[in-house]
């Protein structure tokens, strides 16, 4: 049996790990919190769109049906992955909180 047919198909389609361009990546962070800000910010306008968009094609004015549920399913996945990175900023902090001094 011959590996040599799927190697071929992830070649050249990722790049290697440099841990030192992630660490500068992760120092160079500092206006994080705004960034942070921004993206909730943009999160809310989307969210307001998508219901915007649902009313609309519920009282039969849209025409896109797809696009309405491409924009939900988007909406939806975005917020998901907000509330796993809040999962992720308390659960460090509880742990911090825990930590003696």
């Amino acid at each position: 049996m011959s590996i040599e047919a799927i190697a071929a198909v992830g070649a050249g389609e990722i790049a290697p790990l440099d841990s030192t361009a992630i660490a500068a990546q992760g120092r160079t962070t500092g206006a994080s919190f705004e960034s942070l800000l921004n993206g909730l910010q943009g999160l809310n306008s989307q969210m307001l769109a998508n219901e915007s968009a649902v009313s609309e094609m519920a009282l039969g004015r849209g025409d896109n049906l797809h696009q309405v549920i491409m924009s939900s399913e988007r909406t939806r996945l975005d917020f998901e992955l907000m509330l796993a990175v809040r999962n992720k900023v308390l659960e460090a902090y509880q742990e911090l909180m825990r930590m003696q001094v």
